[in-house]
């Protein structure tokens, strides 16, 4: 069955799922259906409507069944924010999460703020979500750009010392981040040696991603380093393939994604590297129990592995839940008391959101795309990661004083 089919399937059942009646806690998706990242958007539909589902045959929240309400934002922040303001003034939802650009979820969360409800970041990996743009009704459940960056460059700096760099970085807030952060822990902040250029976003042209790639061509950098996500990724690498690129250069891409690799397929995506804040095969590889029942009972609803953005929005529903019956309400104030500082272990090792910022700490693995022949051997053919780095949370965020110096330097105060 081809990727297309699978996906088709996937929203057929989904139109089915989800029971709605008159007395349901309502929660709101706020994701792209349509646009440049509507594949990791779907991904979190999926794993979501999973979450509910378990929730609601498990007696629900509080005796209450969840209902999930959708809002297509097409990656366009004002969007997100309208539908943000919707999702909660009309539909009445007690939570707002979703998003696959930073743009998006920061424009979002602000939403959610003027409005009294808390809003979690669900694909966001600029710092500005928890940094310069943070508040106390934005919680942020992935990695930022400083912590994929810092474990990334670990592996830069083992491999890729004293070679030279070339960005092509999506221009808007996730990319410069992205940038700024893999140039500050990989040395490579010398603009004039380690060159870059910045695409359009959101409606960069294949034109526009062949002449950046013509000027890294032309720069002999050894280091391609791809700051795109989405469908801008995979066409960006399917030019670099054409033009040999990928042999002649390390291709790094700082946020990888199953959906991604899939869309650009195994021959042209092998030794490709990058971060992941999840990867379906890692409960197998360090036995996390919950992490593989997740992963088992998503391949057996919708036919595919999961991704890391599925993985996202599964817990987050379950920490909403969680955070709702310890504190006995769904009071915002009093579910983010009951959010900050909390522990918890579900598909990976134990993470906590922690409470300065509502940033989420957690592991963060650097992986590389394994040969074609292993990547098709598996079930669904989708065996693309190996995991080669790991790097422990609070190893890789942000001090808390290095936070309030970019809340200072953004002229924000240093508490939430």
């Amino acid at each position: 069955m081809t990727t297309r089919n699978i996906l088709l399937s996937a929203l057929l059942m989904l139109m089915g799922s989800a029971v709605v009646s008159a007395d349901t806690l309502k929660l709101g998706l706020n994701y792209p259906q349509t646009g440049r990242y509507q594949d990791q958007g779907l991904q979190q539909r999926l794993g979501a409507y999973l979450a509910v589902d378990e929730i609601n045959q498990a007696g629900g929240v509080l005796g209450q069944p969840l209902e999930l309400v959708i809002r297509n934002t097409r990656g366009e922040p004002d969007r997100g924010a309208k539908n943000t303001a919707e999702l909660i003034d009309r539909e009445g939802v007690e939570m707002v999460f979703g998003g696959v650009s930073s743009a998006v979820a920061i424009a979002s969360g602000k939403a959610a703020r003027d409005r009294d409800r808390v809003y979690f970041g669900t694909l966001s990996y600029s710092n500005a979500t928890t940094g310069s743009e943070g508040h106390r009704h934005m919680f942020r459940e992935p990695y930022n750009a400083w912590m994929s960056a810092k474990a990334l460059s670990r592996y830069l700096n083992s491999h890729h010392a004293d070679q030279t760099y070339f960005y092509v970085t999506a221009d808007y807030t996730w990319g410069w981040s992205v940038e700024e952060s893999v140039r500050r822990f990989s040395n490579t902040e010398n603009a004039e040696q380690h060159q870059g250029v910045n695409t359009p976003f959101p409606r960069a042209l294949i034109t526009d991603f062949r002449a950046a790639l013509r000027q890294a061509q032309q720069s002999n950098a050894d280091v391609l380093m791809l700051v795109l996500f989405g469908d801008d990724m995979v066409r960006a690498l399917n030019v670099a393939h054409e033009m040999g690129l990928t042999k002649t250069m390390q291709v790094i891409v700082p946020n990888l994604t199953l959906g991604m690799a899939r869309q650009v397929g195994p021959s042209i995506m092998e030794g490709v590297v990058g971060a992941a804040p999840w990867v379906w095969n890692l409960p197998y590889e360090k036995d996390y129990p919950r992490g593989k029942d997740f992963v088992e009972a998503f391949s057996e609803r919708y036919e595919m592995r999961p991704s890391s953005s599925a993985a996202s929005a599964y817990s987050i529903v379950y920490q909403y839940k969680d955070a709702v019956e310890r504190a006995g309400t769904t009071n915002t104030a009093s579910v983010i008391r009951t959010l900050e500082g909390h522990r918890y272990t579900l598909l990976k090792d134990e993470q906590y959101w922690r409470e300065f910022d509502h940033q989420n700490v957690q592991s963060v693995h650097v992986v590389r795309i394994k040969p074609r022949d292993a990547v098709v051997a598996g079930d669904f053919s989708s065996d693309y990661f190996e995991i080669i780095e790991l790097l422990p949370g609070d190893n890789a965020a942000q001090t808390r004083e290095e936070w309030e110096q970019r809340r200072q330097e953004a002229g924000k105060p240093v508490r939430l």
